[in-house]
């Protein structure tokens, strides 16, 4: 994997309204096939616990059965030693499979995370059944695809 590139998931990591460009802390692999991408998220941003349920969804347990080679997790310096969570926690993504480029988890989460995933208004959970009533079927099965059996 030499020519692993972080250029797509970076810019990606730019548009996340709770994380932006000035959150992005570091990226970089072991020059053959684990890699890591590591980022704060805005603890005072309104959006700050669904970016953290969204990519935790998406990168740790999309599915039951068949999970990603991924994994998305907090890292801290002792709290002890340096501050509050808000300057100091950082989440860090990391794989170690030959075949899951940065590439391919910016696949992931582009079809995934809300869309366009810098519109804020996006990322809101409808959790109304009232606003679920007045949706039409095709946007609802957008988001609870139909059951096949």
């Amino acid at each position: 994997m030499t020519d692993l590139s972080f250029d797509r998931l970076h810019q990606f990591f730019c548009k996340v309204p709770s994380v932006q460009e000035a959150l992005i802390d570091a990226y970089g692999s072991d020059g053959q096939h684990a890699w890591w991408f590591k980022f704060q998220i805005n603890v005072e941003h309104p959006l700050a616990w669904q970016t953290v349920q969204e990519l935790g969804h998406v990168l740790n347990y999309i599915s039951k059965n068949e999970r990603l080679p991924t994994q998305f997790l907090p890292v801290s310096p002792p709290p002890y030693m340096n501050g509050e969570a808000k300057e100091f926690l950082a989440w860090v993504i990391q794989c170690n499979h030959p075949d899951f480029s940065p590439d391919v988890v910016c696949d992931w989460l582009e079809a995934r995370l809300p869309q366009p995933v810098e519109d804020e208004s996006q990322w809101i959970i409808k959790t109304d059944l009232k606003e679920l009533d007045k949706m039409k079927d095709a946007d609802l099965d957008k988001l609870v695809p139909p059951n096949p059996q």
